[in-house]
């Protein structure tokens, strides 16, 4: 049996699609590690591994290059809903999506699922998330360039750090990201971006994931951006959040539910070698 994945990317954050009901394997983390890998197999963002029935409800399970799971993804969700329209799996205009961390409802805005709003969901400060004890805390301080930067730490599904800059870069987003992600602050780790105001309408943001480093864009990150920047008295509710790989739109609530609308598109299909299969040990039954 041949291991074919869906590849799709949501401004320029791409993810393989495992159908787990059209592939009869489970992907292990060390099959994940070696499919994401950009220099020796399929390159990755990550895997999305669906539909799968979570907590009762129809859902995905979100796997970050380096094996570990995501306990939600704005992106990756919207790749997941375009595949479930492209495949045949969703017909209506409106439906609900579960991640390991919370249920999100997608609408399309057209008929073949390019675009849709995504709710994700209520952003939680401080004492009032839902984690650890030692991540409880709202504030952090960073050294950057030898100046400290004053972040904010929300929850929405997964944890963020979001420090306002004059000035941001990719460099600047990989130092931090990796401290803070290293730091036993966090032990589960976090992810951190680095944004610029430029108008109550437009956040220019870097972004650095747990599990994945580096990357172009990220939906979650946006939404997390937009609530603190609105939180902090910097934005309006509605705001384009600016990525490398493109922009977003986030509208945040009164009650600080974010509601964030992009666009996915489908690449292909790739089919994995037997050859690739054997040489990492990745071992679909073969007829």
């Amino acid at each position: 049996m041949k291991l074919t994945l869906g590849m799709y990317h949501s401004f320029g954050n791409d993810y393989l699609i495992h159908d787990c009901q059209k592939n009869g394997y489970e992907l292990k983390p060390e099959d994940i590690r070696s499919i994401c890998n950009r220099q020796f197999g399929a390159g990755s963002d990550g895997i999305l591994a669906g539909p799968v029935q979570l907590f009762g409800k129809m859902g995905v399970r979100i796997y970050n290059p380096d094996g570990s799971e995501a306990a939600i993804s704005g992106n990756g969700l919207c790749i997941f809903a375009k595949y479930l329209k492209d495949a045949g799996y969703v017909l209506k205009k409106e439906f609900s999506i579960q991640t390991q961390s919370r249920l999100v409802s997608v609408r399309y805005h057209d008929e073949i699922g390019q675009e849709m709003t995504v709710s994700m969901g209520k952003l939680y400060y401080g004492q009032t998330a839902p984690v650890a004890d030692a991540e409880k805390t709202e504030r952090v301080t960073v050294e950057y360039g030898g100046q400290p930067h004053e972040g904010t730490c929300l929850w929405m599904g997964n944890l963020h750090c979001i420090i306002p800059m004059e000035e941001i870069s990719k460099e600047a987003v990989c130092e931090i990201g990796a401290a803070l992600e290293q730091s036993d602050r966090f032990p589960d780790g976090i992810n951190t971006q680095i944004i610029r105001i430029a108008d109550k309408n437009n956040i220019y943001t870097e972004v650095y994931e747990r599990g994945a480093g580096y990357t172009l864009a990220s939906g979650s990150s946006c939404c997390a951006a937009a609530g603190v920047a609105y939180r902090l008295g910097l934005t309006d509710p509605c705001v384009y959040v600016h990525m490398p790989g493109g922009t977003l739109t986030v509208r945040v609530d009164e009650d600080l539910n974010a509601y964030m609308t992009g666009n996915a598109e489908c690449i292909g299909e790739i089919t994995l070698s037997d050859e690739f299969l054997r040489r990492h040990g990745i071992m679909p039954e073969t007829e």
